[in-house]
């Protein structure tokens, strides 16, 4: 497998991020080839200032890590960041309106936040661990249809990350139109390419350089 710091997502989601660690994981973004730099939204242009026109790419999280705002909410935050230089979008979807089958309610903000997107790429995370198969399956399906550009396994912040089994079940489902991003417990090397050869096409991780060196 070549280029694997191209599969990766460096990631700084924690609440209690500094400044300085956001200014290192942009540096380690660049100095490692990353596919980009995943921050809270705080952060974007910080991190904009910072990339600017090297290759790794500003990715912000919408709606994390609950998934729990409205649609209105979720675009304005999407349009904002997407304002402040953000190139991509990985967004929590509304859980709760998933597990009572409110389809609509999980179509309408996919399709606002793509439409916030101007183009951009927006990845939508299920939290497999929270979900039946059944569920996983409407998740994949509503975002294919609603133009995102990923799926995503997980937030990392909830009872479970990306496992193997839910890595080849989205990959079945979404074809391969559509990229998969694994992300939540992936730590070594040994993990990124169990979960690339399952269909992942990005991995989330806050252990990428310890991947690369």
């Amino acid at each position: 497998m070549n280029n694997v710091s191209h599969y990766i997502d460096h990631t700084n989601l924690r609440q209690d991020a500094l400044q300085s660690e956001i200014m290192d994981l942009c540096e380690q973004g660049i100095n490692f080839d990353f596919a980009s730099v995943c921050v809270n939204p705080v952060h974007v242009p910080l991190v904009v200032s910072i990339l600017k026109d090297e290759r790794p790419k500003t990715c912000a999280v919408i709606g994390f890590p609950l998934g729990a705002d409205s649609f209105e909410m979720k675009f304005a935050e999407a349009r904002f960041l997407v304002h402040q230089g953000a190139e991509e979008l990985d967004m929590v979807l509304n859980i709760g309106a998933l597990k009572q089958g409110e389809v609509r309610v999980i179509e309408k903000e996919i399709d606002q936040v793509v439409d916030a997107a101007d183009g951009n790429c927006v990845k939508v995370i299920i939290e497999t661990c929270l979900l039946t198969e059944e569920e996983k399956i409407l998740a994949c399906e509503i975002a294919r249809s609603a133009g995102a550009k990923f799926v995503k396994t997980s937030t990392g912040f909830s009872s479970g990350g990306a496992t193997v089994e839910d890595v080849k079940l989205i990959r079945k489902t979404v074809g391969s139109d559509m990229g998969v991003k694994a992300s939540g417990g992936i730590r070594t090397l040994d993990d990124l390419r169990v979960m690339v050869s399952a269909g992942a096409d990005r991995i989330g991780t806050s252990n990428g350089v310890e991947m690369v060196s």
